[in-house]
């Protein structure tokens, strides 16, 4: 069965973030041999006054692939490892949902949508998640995580929201890589332009200095924008920071 987990509000400012977190999760449920682990995205939600946060309000979500005899000890290890690792005065969160077997697919794609514009509560975020069939627990403090982690799995469902954890390595001294290169990487399923126009694998991209993808259509995608100079042969440079703080 088809898997996402999702966990927020983990951390404060000397801990390992949320993110370090789902990492150990997913290492684990592939070190205990109970199914395959995808990338991990980070969900941006909104930032406001009457939301506690750490530094920046977003949650994370990755898939996996599991035998279903495998459900409740992945849920029953997560939830005892938020519960151990989170830090002290955190709020964590957990939901496991099984793809396949949502009642509300669009109603929780919704609800992660509406988390990044509006104040949610906790009392709405159970009463979803019991009509769509999910797995929601709080696991320490006020237990606010739990609308995060449900507004990430609804985010991630949707396929076209987050960036994906951690940057990209490359062993070009150069700082410049042909779009056939991109494409034949393992972490990266497609090369776009931000603004729709045509890349061919024989284009050469500039690399910035912090490379990440983000999630559209489901699929890993390295977007990138027309260079701001042609001197070193490349039309293309990937996006800056900035650019990406929308996704």
């Amino acid at each position: 069965m088809r898997v996402l987990i999702s966990i927020d509000d983990t951390d404060n400012l000397e801990s390992p973030g949320t993110g370090a977190l789902a990492s150990r999760i997913a290492s684990d449920l592939e070190k205990n041999i109970w199914g395959k682990c995808g990338f991990i995205t980070r969900h941006q939600l909104l930032i406001h006054p009457d939301i506690p946060y750490t530094s920046h309000n977003s949650s994370m979500c990755f898939s996996a692939e599991i035998a279903d005899i495998y459900l409740e000890k992945v849920i029953k290890h997560a939830s005892e490892f938020l519960a151990r690792e989170s830090a002290a005065e955190s709020d964590p969160g957990l939901c496991v949902a099984v793809i396949d077997h949502l009642s509300e697919p669009d109603e929780l794609i919704l609800f992660g949508q509406t988390a990044k514009q509006s104040v949610l509560t906790k009392e709405s975020a159970y009463e979803l998640a019991r009509r769509a069939g999910v797995h929601l627990s709080e696991h320490g403090g006020t237990g606010q995580g739990v609308i995060g982690a449900l507004a990430g799995a609804g985010l991630r469902l949707s396929g076209n929201d987050g960036r994906l954890k951690g940057q990209l390595t490359f062993d070009e001294p150069a700082g410049v890589v042909s779009v056939a290169a991109l494409r034949a990487r393992n972490d990266i399923d497609e090369v776009r332009t931000l603004d729709g126009s045509a890349v061919t694998n024989r284009d050469m991209v500039r690399l910035g200095e912090k490379v990440k993808t983000v999630l559209l259509g489901g699929k890993s995608v390295l977007l990138v924008i027309a260079a701001d100079s042609a001197s070193d042969g490349a039309p293309w440079q990937t996006c800056p920071r900035q650019l990406l703080k929308r996704y």
